[in-house]
């Protein structure tokens, strides 16, 4: 196989054709899609869905509280939450930063880690979100996935396949021991994901530590403590944070309104609303979009 930065221009080479522009480019399999970003973007707040992300060309740097998280073409990115975090991605006209995107199903990784039985997994607790170094066998599964998307009859034959090897992959490698707790249901870990998943269908209702800490069946400081280690934030800050996430995708891509956007996220006060997502974001929120729209047009 050849070495990581040959690997990563075969596939960025296979990648490239299939690009229609900027931003997240869907392909024929739903849970895969490709990345593009022909300029450089300073430090910006993002959410991404439980996912495998492999850069082929450029390189991206997430932040995460007090965490520094790199990945290029020599590390992929395994995200096993949804969690706000902020993000600064390195591309430009000349060299964008392209990249494959695989949405992890909670059925495929819940099957395929029951096929694989215990594996002895190291005992140290595991992270939502870390940069995994590319392994040969990840090198080659990527490559064969994303070959399989220029041809239509492969990729609606063998496509499903060619996920199950970049998941297998990912489990063998680092960070296996946290996609496994998804599925496995321990201990602390697995607690604080069932709160987060009940954050993100209800983001808009309102909730107390109280009420996370007793479905987690853990004491206030308990559930505090164990949900600031995964999340690097307090409660607040996340499902603000999550928030403001929500309502930036409302402005930018359904085309709500200001007081829409507060309203359908849970703000009650649409000045909170403005103050809070100017200070996540920057900018107010009109002034946001009409930046965002301007980059994209």
């Amino acid at each position: 196989m050849a070495s990581t930065p040959q690997a990563g221009n075969a596939l960025a080479a296979v990648i490239a054709p299939l690009i229609k522009g900027d931003g997240i480019n869907d392909t024929p399999l739903p849970s895969v899609s490709l990345l593009c970003l022909s300029r450089h973007q300073v430090r910006t707040p993002l959410l991404y869905e439980p996912s495998l992300t492999i850069i082929a060309q450029g390189r991206k740097m997430g932040y995460l509280g007090d965490r520094e998280i790199y990945y290029d073409p020599g590390h992929y990115l395994v995200q096993t939450l949804p969690l706000p975090f902020e993000c600064e991605t390195y591309g430009s006209p000349e060299a964008p930063l392209l990249g494959i995107s695989v949405r992890l199903d909670p059925a495929l990784l819940s099957e395929m880690v029951t096929a694989m039985g215990n594996t002895g997994d190291h005992a140290q607790a595991p992270l939502p979100m870390a940069s995994v170094a590319m392994t040969e066998g990840m090198q080659e599964a990527v490559l064969r996935l994303a070959r399989t998307l220029n041809e239509a009859v492969e990729c609606s034959t063998m496509g499903t396949a060619r996920i199950r090897d970049v998941v297998f992959e990912a489990l063998k490698g680092e960070q296996g021991p946290a996609l496994r707790a998804l599925v496995l249901g321990h201990g602390n870990y697995s607690r604080i994901v069932q709160v987060l998943s009940k954050l993100h269908r209800h983001f808009a209702d309102d909730f107390s530590v109280e009420q996370l800490a007793a479905q987690a069946n853990m004491s206030p400081s308990t559930f505090h403590h164990h949900f600031k280690q995964i999340t690097r934030s307090s409660p607040a800050q996340y499902l603000k944070r999550l928030r403001l996430i929500k309502a930036q995708q409302l402005l930018l891509q359904d085309n709500h309104n200001v007081n829409q956007a507060a309203a359908a996220v849970g703000y009650r006060s649409v000045p909170q609303f403005s103050r809070d997502y100017k200070r996540y974001f920057g900018e107010p929120p009109l002034q946001h979009r009409r930046q965002e729209q301007a980059l994209r047009a």
